[in-house]
């Protein structure tokens, strides 16, 4: 598969890596060249900027901070028309109580960069686990997958599975909101120190 990977940090190297191991087909673009040529190095991808990435990918990942990335997906709109866009983004910042999603009471992260990009089709996936997890702890961890367009989910269930983590339907992106306030939850748990893991009972005794 062509991927295409706009962004040269910490996500865009763990997903990359995986990928590039299961022989896809992978360009990075940065607005740094330094750092996409370094990234797509360490790959053994190519290298380019933002539109190259955009119009390569049969799957985008969007793997910017989400401060940044409305404008970015913007100015790319008509590249990623009917693509498969990849939004791992998570808007939280740290709140009084804990950490907080800056788009609270409004439409999500991924339902915003649908809306920058009316023609691409946004999946949200890979947001509840920070990168160091996905280079390293992968295997069997289950990846919720919020979206509209049939094809671009079976695109991103195979980019799942090909990092050894299982893909969950978690619905359409109207979800995708759900899945922000999840991660804001988790992470701010995991950084008090907590196991989230302990919120929920086993699947068999989950209706008692």
């Amino acid at each position: 598969m062509r991927i295409g990977i706009v962004g040269a940090g910490a996500m865009a190297e763990a997903l990359g890596t995986g990928w590039a191991k299961a022989g896809h087909d992978i360009v990075v673009g940065a607005r740094d060249a330094g750092k996409a040529t370094d990234l797509a190095a360490r790959l053994g991808a190519r290298a380019g900027t933002f539109a190259d990435a955009a119009a390569h990918g049969d799957a985008v990942l969007a793997a910017l901070p989400h401060a940044a990335m409305l404008d970015v997906v913007a100015s790319l709109a008509d590249a990623l028309a009917g693509r498969a866009v990849i939004d791992c983004s998570n808007p939280i910042v740290p709140g009084p109580g804990g950490l907080m999603l800056t788009t609270d009471g409004g439409p999500s992260a991924a339902r915003l960069i649908a809306d920058a990009a009316p023609d691409a089709h946004v999946v949200k996936a890979f947001n509840v686990c920070a990168a160091e997890v996905w280079a390293r702890y992968a295997d069997g961890l289950a990846v919720p997958l919020c979206g509209e367009d049939a094809g671009a989910l079976d695109l991103v269930r195979t980019l799942v599975t090909d990092l050894g983590a299982i893909p969950l339907d978690a619905g359409g992106l109207d979800r995708a909101g759900y899945v922000e306030a999840t991660a804001a939850f988790v992470i701010g748990v995991w950084f008090a120190g907590g196991d989230p893991r302990t919120v929920l009972p086993l699947v068999e005794h989950a209706r008692g």
